[in-house]
């Protein structure tokens, strides 16, 4: 039997969503969780990894397991035995054809700015931190340039193992909150630390450093080393995938 799971997770205290040795993961934890309610050992693949201080509110995640078990025992036996910064949200019975990852048509990712004098505590591990007043408008004029489909070279990391640099933004919105400033997107697949290097350039739009053409230019660049600085991962969230409507994930 296959099963799917929506996981949400405080990034702070993992090097990331992917097993590591020595360090503790996501994965790790979940997997620990899910076998100790199997009463067996259980791998599980997700929709799409994320790093080090990176946090979840809709990752998916599936295992495939012949240990017999209620839905709601799957649930509640799972989340006893994970972390408090941890939670299963919901789990479900999949057909043999889903995976969370390459049944996946889109992602979507959302960072966080505190844009205010002095770094909020209580948001210190779970937005970004910005001082210098920013111009949501001038940042949504810049993030125009990157809706539709791209080379992403320039803002993709220079360890990136993507076969390809393309991908597809359908969606890229910069808006202010108050002193938040908040940033949506989707895409049909995104590059290593792709979300982050976008805010960077963004945000350095937003401090009138560059002005919003320079996005173009960024990408036409094609060349990691024009894009500007990797923002910080503790504004970053994965919060949500789309599946076929037939999967009802």
């Amino acid at each position: 039997m296959k099963f799917a799971g929506i996981v949400e997770y405080d990034g702070s205290d993992f090097c990331g969503w992917q097993r590591q040795s020595h360090v503790p993961s996501v994965q790790e934890a979940v997997e620990r969780a899910i076998s100790l309610v199997a009463n067996h050992e259980v791998g599980i693949a997700c929709a799409g990894r994320t790093d080090t201080g990176v946090h979840a509110l809709g990752q998916v995640m599936h295992f495939e397991t012949n240990a017999q078990r209620e839905l709601r025992s799957w649930l509640l036996g799972i989340n006893s035995n994970l972390p408090r910064s941890v939670v299963l949200r919901s789990i479900k019975l999949m057909s043999e054809d889903f995976h969370a990852r390459f049944s996946a048509l889109s992602r979507s990712y959302r960072y966080i700015i505190a844009n205010e004098k002095v770094c909020p505590a209580l948001l210190a591990n779970r937005a970004a931190w910005e001082y210098t007043p920013l111009n949501a408008e001038l940042m949504q004029a810049g993030a125009n340039y990157l809706v539709g489909e791209h080379d992403y070279t320039s803002f993709r990391a220079l360890a990136c193992q993507a076969k390809s640099p393309v991908r597809n933004i359908s969606h890229l919105s910069v808006q202010r909150e108050g002193a938040l400033v908040v940033i949506d997107v989707t895409a049909n697949g995104f590059l290593h630390h792709m979300v982050r290097n976008l805010a960077g350039v963004l945000m350095s739009i937003g401090k009138n450093e560059y002005p919003p053409e320079w996005v173009q230019e960024v990408l036409m660049r094609k060349d990691r080393s024009c894009g500007g600085v990797t923002a910080q991962a503790q504004g970053l969230y994965f919060m949500s995938v789309e599946y076929d409507p037939k999967y009802q994930l």
